[in-house]
């Protein structure tokens, strides 16, 4: 992998990992233009550890808030005051926690399926991108997106902690699934968002620190010099796409999403039956 393919491999992976339009699918997309995908397992391993330059974004933005959640859910707990009486940024913590064990314990039990060939099949992710896309769009007319994120609940954390399962299907997105069922629980756009990426926390992290044995199985001292500049390259667009999200939610909706992933997972399924991409 050149220098420069290493820069638009981290671009593509900055971006496509917080807009609901997953980041698999387009690594995936990205590697087979480039001809960079050696073998499905290398390649998932390369982009699992790519995306801790967009765990790097995430604890940069929100530093504020992670400290907040972190110190407060440390001291709160250690004092064993009861959950109901804790302060927000406390019971934040919990709920990271919660939505963070369905996605660990099927991301173990499903790492050989998550890891060959099956998931980086453009049939799969076309589909995805298609169904989940539908997904968003029932989610945006049938939302009430009348609560904060202050308002989160154990109930909302474990039903975003399962969408976020959903993720390990190629071409679904995680911020796709998250920000989908945060927006179906009533939170408002914006907060949905939020949530999604402080949830992103400990999955990224641990997928990128479990593959990075993985992929140095893979690489010489120019692969390691690529994939270091790909995550960092992921680091900084990935911080750009978090600031220009969240104050697109704001005031809009997330349609221009379900467009772009109807209109790509369609027409990559066309594609294929027209026998122009094998899958």
């Amino acid at each position: 992998m050149s220098i420069f393919e290493a820069i638009i491999i981290g671009i593509v992976q900055g971006l496509s990992e917080f807009l609901p339009i997953s980041s698999t699918a387009h690594m995936t997309l990205a590697g087979r233009a480039l001809e960079l995908i050696e073998s499905p397992e290398s390649w998932t391993a390369f982009i699992a550890v790519v995306q801790l330059g967009t765990l790097i974004a995430v604890l940069a933005y929100f530093r504020g808030d992670l400290i907040a959640v972190t110190r407060e859910f440390l001291r709160e707990n250690v004092a064993r005051t009861p959950f109901r009486e804790q302060t927000i940024n406390a019971r934040m913590g919990w709920y990271i926690v919660l939505g963070t064990i369905p996605i660990a314990i099927v991301g173990l039990l499903a790492k050989d399926f998550i890891e060959g060939a099956v998931t980086k099949n453009l049939i799969v992710i076309g589909s995805s991108l298609f169904l989940l896309g539908l997904a968003l769009e029932i989610a945006e007319r049938t939302g009430k997106f009348n609560r904060e994120i202050d308002q989160t609940t154990l109930k909302d954390a474990l039903w975003v902690g399962i969408a976020q399962v959903l993720a390990l299907i190629p071409g679904s997105s995680r911020s796709g699934t998250t920000i989908t069922a945060g927006m179906f629980l009533g939170l408002k756009r914006e907060a949905a968002a939020r949530f999604s990426f402080l949830l992103s926390v400990p999955a990224i992290g641990a997928s990128g620190v479990f593959e990075m044995f993985e992929v140095a199985k893979h690489l010489g001292s120019s692969g390691i010099t690529a994939l270091v500049i790909a995550t960092l390259v992921a680091g900084i667009s990935g911080y750009l796409c978090i600031a220009f999200l969240l104050r697109y939610l704001r005031t809009r909706t997330t349609r221009i999403f379900v467009f772009y992933r109807c209109l790509l997972g369609g027409g990559l399924l066309v594609a294929i039956a027209l026998n122009w991409l094998t899958p």
